[in-house]
C-alpha cells in the first residue's frame, strides 16, 4: 500500500529509542526524511546512521525537553535545514515510574517535571510545528499519550498528564480554522510495551517466572506489545490514507485496558 508520505518531513521526539526509534524507522521505510531528538548524543548518533542508511535525509539534535530553549532549538535547526516540516510525532514523554507509591511523600516537582516533560513538550512542539503546517496546507500530529490517559490504573500525575495530551489532540483537531488547513490531530495510546533496557525487562529478568504468571493474568494475547506495533498505527495515522482520522485516541494495546 502507498501512504503517500514519501519525501515528506518528519520530527520524531525522543526518537533514538524504544517507540520513538521504532516510529523513525518506520517512517523511513516509507520513504520519510526523518529529525530525531533525545538527550544522548551516543544514541543520537546511531539513530542517524542508522536512518540515513535508508537513503533518507535525517537530523539529530541534543535537547532535554524540560528545558523550552532546547524545544526552540530543535526546530531552529531542522527548519534552517529543511525549510518546512509535514509530520511531528510527539513521543517523548514517561515519568510513570517516577515518584513512589505514596502520593503524599512524592514532592510536587515530580507532578511538574512529568506534566512538562510529556504535555508541555507536546503543546511547545505542536504550537513551533503548525505554521509551516498551515503554510503548505498539510500536515500530520500524533501525540504519543498511554491508556492510562483514558483511564485509571498509573501513577496520577503520569495519568493527569496523559490525559492532558489526549485532549489537546482532540480539541485542536476540532478547531476548524487548524484542520481546514489540511493539519490533522490524533493520540495513540499504547498498552504496555515491551522496551530494552526498560521496567519491564528488567522485572522479566528479575524473576521470569514471577513475570510469566503476571503476564498470562494481565494480558488477553499473554505478551506484552511491542513498540513495532505501535509504530505501524503512527505511520498509518500520519498517511494520506488517513486523512479522515482526525481527533481520534486509538489505544494500541492487544486489549489489556478496560474502557470502550
Amino acid at each position: 500500500m502507498d501512504l503517500g508520505i514519501r519525501g515528506k518531513y518528519a520530527l520524531i521526539t525522543g526518537g533514538t529509542h524504544g517507540i520513538g526509534l521504532a516510529i523513525a524507522r518506520a517512517l523511513a521505510e516509507e520513504g520519510c526524511h526523518v529529525a530525531v531528538c533525545a538527550r544522548n548524543q551516543e544514541r543520537i548518533s546511531q539513530t542517524v546512521e542508522e536512518l540515513k542508511a535508508m537513503r533518507v535525509y535525517t537530523i539529530g539534535v541534543t535537547a532535554d525537553v524540560l528545558q523550552p530553549l532546547d524545544i526552540e532549538k530543535v526546530m531552529k535547526t531542522i527548519i534552517d535545514e529543511w525549510g518546512t516540516l509535514h509530520i511531528l510525532v510527539n513521543n517523548v514523554g514517561g515519568g510513570g515510574r517516577w515518584g513512589s507509591d505514596s502520593v503524599e511523600d512524592t514532592p510536587e516537582q515530580v507532578w511538574v517535571d512529568v506534566y512538562n516533560k510529556n504535555a508541555m513538550a507536546a503543546v511547545r512542539f505542536t504550537k513551533l510545528a503548525i505554521p509551516f503546517m498551515r503554510k503548505q496546507k498539510w500536515g500530520r500530529v500524533v501525540t504519543i499519550a498511554s491508556i492510562y490517559g483514558r483511564e485509571g490504573g498509573s501513577r496520577p500525575w503520569f495519568n493527569m498528564a496523559k490525559s492532558a495530551e489526549i485532549s489537546l489532540m482532540k480539541t485542536l483537531a476540532m478547531n476548524a480554522d487548524l484542520v481546514r488547513d489540511g493539519i490533522t490531530f490524533n493520540t495513540v495510546a499504547p498498552g504496555n510495551i515491551m522496551i530494552p533496557d526498560t521496567g519491564w525487562e528488567k522485572e522479566m529478568k528479575k524473576d521470569p517466572a514471577s513475570f510469566k504468571k503476571m503476564v498470562d493474568s494481565n494480558f488477553p494475547l499473554g505478551r506484552l506489545g511491542t513498540p513495532e506495533e505501535v509504530a505501524s498505527m503512527v505511520v498509518f495515522l500520519c498517511s494520506e490514507k488517513a486523512s479522515l482520522v482526525n481527533g481520534a485516541c486509538i489505544a494500541v494495546d492487544g486489549g489489556e485496558s478496560r474502557s470502550f
